[in-house]
């Protein structure tokens, strides 16, 4: 599924909302407040909280007019109803009227609630950066798991081949020992002694590209083995926050080279060719069968069984890292 970048077009409108912000603050700070005067108020009905209703003599309009204000709760209560000489019943307080601009008439509330008076900056402000926020947290928590996955899939994938191609350089050096140790206690002579002939048979039915896919396996095993060890921080979360900025970078660098050699690797199918050699080698576990097969190929032809021992004689590890030439 193609992957939408949703937090990064919301970024982007949050960043979009700031700068409008931004800009329409510039306009009102180049932008006197319309004038004003001080009047009298007539309060209608006031609370304990200082919240009531009052009336003014709006000039423009040549009428009296109503509405609710912000009185002053400390003054004195002879300004209050009842206490105020008001033939009406009224209170009195004292507010500022627009003499100019669209609201000409209308109170100037200097102690309104905020969000009653939330200017359009203002606004696009607070949606600008909860965008900004939830673009730069979405984001990243978006990413982190994917980029995190990724690499961690590749070293587990890294991890099961070379276990794959430590099995096949074992199972092949363990061949070549069961012949040097059937060689110790027996030879090829008329009658081959039958453990012999088997561990050779195995080597035989592998053929020469068990030699091959042994010498890749150890060099390939070689190779991933201290990259895995460098690349361990990318397999988690957790070993990640635990390693240093300088493992970071380390494991990097492993991470790509293993990059390179599993997609070689699976360039040439190195995986199927180790298992496949793995099995080849295991088929001399059948005893009774393995015996009755290796006798009837001896038979056919001993020369090839003398001379792959003779190839496998010297009892150097270094038979471990140079396989027989041909197995036929």
């Amino acid at each position: 599924m193609r992957h939408v970048p949703f937090f990064r077009w919301v970024l982007t409108a949050g960043f979009t909302l700031f700068a409008c912000s931004v800009g329409l603050y510039a306009i009102e700070a180049d932008t006197e407040p319309p004038a004003s005067r001080q009047i009298d108020l007539a309060v209608v009905h006031e609370k304990a909280d200082g919240s009531c209703r009052v009336r003014w003599s709006d000039p423009y309009a040549g009428k009296t007019r109503e509405g609710p204000y912000h009185c002053d709760a400390g003054r004195s209560d002879l300004l209050k109803a009842p206490h105020y000489e008001d033939a009406r019943g009224y209170g009195w307080a004292s507010g500022f009227m627009f003499t100019e601009g669209p609201d000409r008439g209308d109170l100037d509330d200097v102690e309104a609630d905020p969000e009653e008076d939330l200017s359009t900056s203002d606004a696009l402000l607070v949606v600008g950066v909860l965008l900004i926020v939830t673009g730069l947290a979405g984001g990243n928590l978006r990413a982190l798991p994917r980029v995190l996955g990724v690499e961690a899939r590749l070293v587990r994938h890294a991890i099961r081949l070379a276990e794959a191609a430590g099995r096949t350089s074992e199972d092949y050096a363990r061949a070549v020992d069961a012949v040097r140790d059937a060689g110790r206690r027996g030879e090829l002579g008329t009658a081959p002694d039958p453990e012999l002939a088997r561990a050779l048979w195995v080597l035989r039915e592998a053929g020469p590209e068990a030699h091959a896919a042994a010498a890749n396996a150890r060099e390939l095993a070689d190779r991933l083995r201290p990259l895995l060890e460098k690349a361990a921080p990318a397999a988690g979360l957790r070993d990640g926050l635990r390693a240093g900025p300088a493992a970071r970078a380390d494991a990097a660098a492993a991470v790509a080279e293993l990059r390179r050699l599993l997609a070689d690797a699976e360039r040439h199918g190195l995986r199927e060719r180790f298992t496949q050699t793995s099995v080849d080698l295991l088929r001399g576990q059948d005893g009774d069968r393995a015996a009755l097969a290796a006798g009837a190929d001896f038979e056919r032809d001993p020369e090839a069984y003398r001379r792959l021992l003779a190839d496998l004689a010297p009892l150097e590890p270094a038979a471990r890292r140079n396989p027989p030439r041909d197995h036929r």
